[in-house]
């Protein structure tokens, strides 16, 4: 294998279509596409600094490096990568990938990231600024992450997220097949128009929730006092422990609680209009 090492490349494409190659302590530090067309690459301790160091990447391992704010939309068309230890410092990663799989991985400008994405695992990751994070993006494995940032997962479908606090606006529109576990979610009209979106042991804030949902299920998840106006128009099937401050015009399904504060049923109410809201024990 080729191996690069303690040295600074720029200008157009330096490594352009190299298959077999290590860089060790290389940075990029101006230019574009530094790595474009490459397969089989190995990259530690590096920084990148120019503009789409990796496009069209075939099968690569980055750790311990970090991709600086001058390498903007980063990793676009790339099929089969690793990345450990890493952190990134620009906007727009991830377009149009498949087979990523990232531990450890700091994001501290996440915009607009993972769009139009495919088969991504995510262990132990960190998002800031992570507006439009994973748009139309589908099977994802996502745990111990923390994600802040407004309108994420939106049209996502067949994503699995475990143990993580996500703290957002607008979480999982039009989401299908979305399974979420034992996670902290902050989000105001959060699952919105979504389709089999099921939230297990969550701790769930923020107002007007779960409204327009097909299919929507909660197991025992808790819903915070700011939770108003929940699943209107929705068909649920939702065990919440403690109370709901208040529930509008849901369609169908069953809600029950330990108490629930205010239930609006008024001449907006849709057909089937025959979801059974209880108290639990009652």
């Amino acid at each position: 294998m080729d191996e690069k090492k303690l040295k600074e490349y720029g200008g157009e494409r330096p490594f352009f279509a190299k298959k077999d190659l290590t860089l060790e302590d290389i940075r990029i530090v101006d230019g574009e596409s530094g790595l474009k067309e490459c397969s089989n690459i190995t990259i530690r301790n590096c920084a990148f600094n120019g503009k789409y160091p990796l496009w069209h990447l075939h099968e690569g391992k980055v750790t311990h490096s970090v991709f600086e704010s001058g390498s903007r939309a980063a990793i676009w068309y790339t099929r089969g990568l690793v990345m450990e230890n890493v952190t990134v410092d620009a906007p727009k990663m991830f377009r149009r990938c498949a087979g990523i799989s990232l531990n450890k991985v700091t994001f501290s400008d996440a915009l607009e990231t993972f769009w139009d994405c495919e088969k991504v695992g995510l262990e132990s990751c960190h998002f800031e600024k992570g507006d439009y994070l994973f748009m139309n993006s589908h099977d994802l494995k996502i745990e111990n992450t923390v994600i802040n940032g407004n309108y994420v997962f939106q049209n996502c479908n067949n994503v699995l997220i475990r143990n993580c606090r996500i703290i957002t606006k607008d979480a999982f529109w039009e989401s299908k097949d979305v399974l979420v576990e034992n996670c902290y979610i902050e989000s105001e009209f959060l699952g919105w128009h979504s389709t089999n979106l099921s939230l297990v042991n969550c701790e769930i804030s923020g107002s007007q929730p779960l409204c327009y949902a097909d299919n929507l299920s909660l197991i025992n998840c808790t819903m915070h006092e700011n939770c108003n106006l929940c699943f209107e128009y929705s068909s649920v099937n939702a065990s919440v422990k403690g109370s709901i401050t208040s529930v509008k015009n849901p369609l169908t399904g069953c809600i029950e609680a330990d108490a629930i504060g205010n239930v609006v049923d008024d001449e907006n109410a849709r057909l089937p209009h025959d979801c059974v809201i209880k108290i639990k024990g009652a």
